[in-house]
């Protein structure tokens, strides 16, 4: 193999591994309070996981295998600047230790796409389209 098409192959390799993990740092996730705060969506391939870590407080991990349903919604309201906006939000519905439980997601314009096409490139399951969702794009 000549040098050239070794080092590209090497340079792929590469890529292959560095693009197992993807993470998003413009999420909101509720507080135990209700309130939103900033949040970081990772898909971990490795640990087959998804994690979500808030600003401040503990993180929420979930396996791939314990996820049961995700799904995108859409409102619509008035925002701080009393313009017309859309919220996009992220419903994960999974089970722990026997118990049914739902972590809801705030995402943002710019990256929502990115992150429905990642939760099926990363889980391999679809997002159900709720409510407004299906005029998302």
């Amino acid at each position: 193999m000549k040098p050239f098409h070794l080092a590209l192959l090497l340079t792929a390799t590469a890529n292959l591994a560095l693009g197992q993990n993807a993470s998003f740092r413009t999420v909101r996730m509720p507080n135990p309070k209700g309130k939103l705060v900033n949040a970081v969506l990772t898909f971990k391939d490795d640990d087959k996981t998804v994690e979500v870590r808030p600003a401040k407080g503990d993180a929420v991990s979930i396996p791939y295998s314990a996820i049961d349903k995700w799904a995108y919604e859409f409102t619509t309201g008035r925002t701080v600047a009393l313009t017309e906006g859309k919220t996009h939000w992220l419903e994960v519905d999974y089970r722990l230790q026997d118990a049914r439980k739902v972590l809801v997601l705030q995402m943002q314009k710019r990256d929502y796409i990115r992150i429905l096409d990642a939760v099926k490139k990363h889980t391999g399951m679809d997002v159900d389209l709720e409510g407004n969702a299906n005029k998302r794009r």
